[in-house]
């Protein structure tokens, strides 16, 4: 009996390995098999592409690393991806899949590594031909592979996710590594190298900085679904992104390839036909590699493409010291400062250190820099630095060398740059210099030595020993006791005061680098804002009051009048999804405070206030007059803005109240659409249509009083009044006009049509005007305020039919101009004179409990 059921058991197991074999397309290796680097084994893919096992490090040949190489190339072994490639092993250590599915590296009783997958259900591993060593359940599902964890090796049709990355080996004990990754941005990914700097005694600061990114790819924008970075079977390299994948950018095209990067992402593990590898190398530089079987008669890796073709375009790679590249612009050797060794070459262990992150503030024993230290100047030289390790940028220094004696009465500086930009001058005093410099014929550095010639300066500089022994036996008793006192004191006062202030300042430093809005309180807004004391104006979601930060940059506060009762949470979020929407056409969102009832928003102010004092006549700004190309310029700019946050955006943003008070100008007149978003913080359905009524009257689209859904084209309609009006330099309704004249688009279509628009243009311009752009200007506002929302084109195609990049045809006259027409003028003008005071600046807004109109009014008639 026990026979039997012995037999069948081994009949079990040989048909789930059969089972595993025809799924899977590789040999299984099965549970307990083990490996043993004293005989340097491994497990080889069917076909003999890869091997899975121990090969002898590198740098020590009596050390083993738990690698993926290459099997049939000769030659030295090319290895693709490694378990423990900074902690080798001895010829003690042994690899085994146990029994709990666990695939685990030991070296003489202790676990080197391990993959984890301990009762994940792991049934077998596999060795496959793309070279991604698998292991899988009984169902076939890979629980662990390696391409989920590459080294320093990308092969093809392998991902690279947003959470993943290439690490290249650190190059010394003092010296950094590499890394290719994606870098989140506020709206976008981009593919970047970057150099990373050992851990520094400086890494706790809020500010600190320890990478510094020298090359990207392209950004990739306000994408949903999967981002991955993949090498296809054809050499090319790029982006891949969608849901589907449906979309791709390439870093590098190959000639030939026809089948585009998406067919990358779900291929086989059959032997490819040519053997490529992509490498982050040592020396900071992406590479593609191809092997090639003959190259003047031998077999050896061919280089396709490198990210990097200016080795001195790689930040670190010589360390802290100076790139040059020689005559042939492709080859480089390192200069060291003073102090340290020099000639040395690129990428090598021989590269140019010193521990600069050591270098802190003087104290006031050293103040007298100049006796200590002096300026060694680097002509023809600029430096990588990042923002912590500025201390300041001076622009009005005009004379090179002031550069350098800035740096030198500077206690915390040890280099300074000069140079220019845009024909502006710059002085950047650094307290740090970490990430190397580089050839510029147009920059200058300036480093601070000892006065001996001895290297960068220490905090405190160097004195003769008699007098250092001396001056600790005075100062550490001083400093002891002082220290004491101050640790009382912060003990007392770290639970009340102190505390709270680090986490605001925490809290807005990391806000400020994130792009996010800052947060306020509403005592800080009352303060800058001179309690509100000081207003710009208002509108239909508050009031305006104008401010000025700590720094003197002024603002402009908006005090929302009638917000729906939204958690401050959810207020906070969509507030920071705002604040991180950029464009030059819209205003910046700068802050918000949210305490209890009080909702406040501060935006950057802007100097020529809003667009309706500019185009229409007033006693108060008669000498307020836009000439044509700057009045044309705000048009098509401001539908840019409109288009960006219609079209552009993840979440798309229906403004609800476009007209030329929420068209603010900056100091050259450029436009920026404001309160854009307000309608979601105001109250929003949470599909992308709204049903409550909100705008202002002469700028509404009929929808908003017909029951009908209100989308973007409301927006739209808005527009093309506000262009109207852009272009007569009046109000559509005027009461101050005759019966005649005073409803514009009546009389405005007919010019159009009768190919007379200069009649209808402003006339404080005098004829000033470009004829076909004020044509095209009036046929694009006609298709706008078009009755059907079909009929009305997108914010893009406005944009693109003002800039002739689109042909327009000639537009119906709007369903409601023609029956404000036929109706009868005189008798609407009557009706409107009679309601003129009740109706002057009239807001529409709705109860937030109803879903229908309460308005029964028509946008361009009192009907």
């Amino acid at each position: 009996m026990p026979t039997a059921f012995s037999s069948c058991c081994w009949v079990l197991v040989l048909l789930v390995i059969a089972w595993l074999d025809s799924c899977m397309g590789a040999t299984p290796i099965g549970l307990g098999s083990r490996l043993l680097a004293r005989e340097n084994q491994a497990w080889v893919s069917d076909n003999g592409t890869f091997a899975f096992g121990f090969t002898p490090a590198p740098d020590n040949l009596d050390k083993f690393l738990l690698a993926i190489w290459f099997s049939d190339l000769p030659g030295d072994r090319t290895t693709v991806w490694s378990a423990n490639r900074h902690s080798p092993v001895t010829k003690e250590a042994n690899l085994e899949l146990d029994a709990t599915g666990n695939l685990v590296l030991i070296d003489r009783d202790t676990t080197i590594w391990t993959s984890n997958t301990s009762g994940a259900g792991i049934e077998a591993a596999v060795m496959s031909e793309s070279g991604n060593f698998i292991l899988y359940t009984v169902t076939n599902n890979p629980v662990w592979q390696s391409f989920s964890h590459p080294s320093d090796t990308l092969l093809p049709n392998q991902p690279l996710s947003v959470s993943l990355e290439l690490t290249s080996p650190k190059s010394s004990p003092h010296g950094g590594y590499y890394s290719l990754k994606m870098l989140q941005q506020p709206t976008s990914l981009s593919l970047a190298l970057t150099y990373n700097l050992p851990e520094s005694p400086d890494a706790s600061s809020e500010s600190y900085t320890s990478n510094y990114s020298y090359w990207s790819g392209p950004d990739i924008s306000n994408v949903t679904g999967d981002v991955v970075a993949v090498v296809d079977e054809a050499g090319s390299f790029g982006i891949v992104y969608g849901d589907s994948s449906n979309g791709a950018v390439y870093v590098y095209k190959n000639d030939g390839d026809y089948n585009g990067l998406a067919s990358a992402t779900n291929k086989s593990t059959t032997r490819l036909s040519v053997l490529r590898r992509l490498i982050l190398e040592s020396n900071g530089n992406l590479r593609l590699y191809r092997w090639d079987n003959d190259v003047n008669g031998s077999r050896q890796w061919v280089p396709e493409w490198a990210a990097v073709s200016n080795p001195c375009d790689i930040t670190g790679i010589c360390g802290n010291g100076i790139c040059n590249l020689d005559k042939s612009k492709t080859n480089a050797t390192c200069t060291c400062f003073p102090g340290t060794s020099n000639g040395t070459k690129p990428g090598s262990n021989n590269q140019c250190y010193e521990n600069s992150s050591l270098i802190g503030k003087c104290d006031s024993r050293n103040q007298n820099q100049t006796s200590l230290f002096r300026i060694a100047a680097l002509q023809q030289t600029n430096y990588y630095f990042s923002e912590y390790s500025v201390v300041a940028n001076y622009s009005d220094i005009e004379i090179t060398a002031r550069c350098g004696d800035t740096c030198l009465a500077d206690c915390e500086c040890v280099a300074s740059v000069y140079g220019l930009d845009d024909e502006k001058t710059y002085c950047w005093i650094l307290k740090s210099l970490d990430f190397g410099g580089f050839e510029d014929p147009g920059s200058t550095l300036f480093v601070k030595i000892n006065s001996n010639g001895s290297g960068y300066p220490r905090a405190g500089g160097d004195s003769d020993e008699e007098t250092e022994k001396v001056q600790k036996v005075l100062v550490v008793p001083i400093v002891l006791s002082m220290s004491v006192l101050i640790g009382l004191l912060c003990l007392l006062l770290y639970y009340n005061v102190h505390r709270k202030r680090a986490l605001k300042r925490a809290m807005e430093s990391s806000l400020i680098l994130s792009g996010a809005p800052m947060n306020f309180s509403y005592r800080d807004l009352q303060v800058r804002t001179s309690n509100f004391s000081q207003l710009l104006g208002t509108g239909g979601f508050g009031s305006v009051y104008k401010g000025s930060l700590a720094d003197g940059t002024l603002v402009a506060v908006k005090k929302l009048d009638r917000v729906l009762p939204h958690g401050e949470k959810e207020f906070i979020t969509e507030v920071n999804t705002i604040g991180l929407m950029h464009h030059v056409n819209l205003v910046r969102l700068c802050g918000y405070c949210s305490e209890g009832s009080q909702r406040l928003l501060v935006y950057e102010f802007m100097k020529n206030g809003s667009l309706d004092k500019w185009i229409f006549p007033s006693h108060k700004f008669r000498d307020r007059l836009l000439d044509w190309p700057t009045r044309f310029n705000i048009a098509v700019a401001t539908a840019q803005g409109i288009a960006y946050f219609h079209e552009q955006c993840r979440n798309r943003i229906i403004h609800c109240d476009i007209k030329p008070e929420n068209i603010l100008l900056d100091e050259k007149f450029c436009p920026k659409v404001s309160d854009f978003g307000l309608a979601k913080l105001m109250g929003r359905e949470h599909s992308h249509v709204v049903t409550m009524i909100r705008g202002t009257r002469g700028y509404l689209a009929p929808e908003w009083v017909s029951n009908r859904p209100i989308t973007v084209k409301a927006d739209v309609y808005s527009y093309g009044m506000l262009l109207l009006e852009i272009l007569g330099g009046r109000r559509n309704l005027d009461m101050t006009f005759d019966e005649e004249d005073f409803f514009y688009p009546g009389w405005a279509f007919k010019a159009m049509t009768s190919r007379t628009p200069m009649k209808v243009a402003d006339k404080r311009l005098e004829l000033a005007v470009d004829e076909a752009e004020l044509m095209r200007a009036l046929m694009v506002a006609f298709w706008c305020i078009q009755d059907e929302v079909f009929m009305r084109p997108s914010m893009g195609e406005v944009v693109k039919m003002l800039e002739e990049s689109m042909d327009i045809n000639m537009p119906p006259m709007p369903q409601t101009v023609l029956e404000l027409i036929e109706e009868g003028l005189d008798h609407v003008y009557r009706a409107m004179k009679r309601e003129c005071n009740q109706w002057s600046s009239f807001t529409v807004n709705s109860h937030p409990s109803s879903s229908n109109a309460t308005c029964s009014y028509s946008t361009m008639s009192p009907r």
